[in-house]
């Protein structure tokens, strides 16, 4: 996949801000175009919060399943 000079260095700068290597932050970048473009009512700050959620491990006492 041939991607634009542009891009990866905006990832790169982005990325070492949030301690990400370049194929994380576009990773992130399109999981954030993915959850914009499917609820295009959200804010950011909830797309973000939303995502976040996603990786933190589940509290025992609130497990499902």
């Amino acid at each position: 996949m041939k991607l634009s000079e542009s891009l990866v260095e905006q990832a790169r700068l982005h990325g070492n801000v949030q301690h990400r290597s370049v194929p994380k932050q576009i990773e992130y970048w399109s999981r954030i175009g993915k959850v914009a473009e499917e609820n295009p009512d959200l804010p950011f700050s909830m797309i973000r919060d939303i995502l976040i959620a996603r990786q933190e491990q589940p509290v025992e006492e609130y497990r499902f399943g």
